[in-house]
């Protein structure tokens, strides 16, 4: 998926067919609440920007360009962008599994 020049990213690879992606934009000064089932199942790639993970306790932990993180089932209360620049964050999970008829 990827060359080996620069940090990762899942925006300039080529994904298989079975997986997707989605892109999570957040501008400076915001912040997104946080819910589990969005990032079921997703690997997340900071590519552009810094974002602050706020736990439920309160405790904070900043991750920047180029990190890669497993946000599904944590105790997270909100992400923010305390930075000048949007933060992009791209989720890749598996597509969702459809339901074929019995034959």
């Amino acid at each position: 998926m990827e060359d080996g020049a620069g940090p990762f990213s899942f925006l300039r690879s080529r994904l298989r067919p079975e997986l997707t992606r989605r892109v999570v934009a957040l501008p400076p000064g915001t912040a997104l609440d946080y819910d589990e089932a969005e990032w079921r199942d997703a690997i997340v790639v900071v590519e552009q920007g810094q974002v602050e993970l706020e736990a439920v306790g309160g405790t904070r932990q900043v991750v920047g360009c180029g990190d890669v993180l497993w946000l599904a089932a944590l105790p997270l209360r909100a992400l923010h962008n305390r930075g000048a620049v949007t933060a992009m964050l791209v989720a890749v999970s598996r597509q969702p599994q459809t339901a074929t008829p019995d034959e």
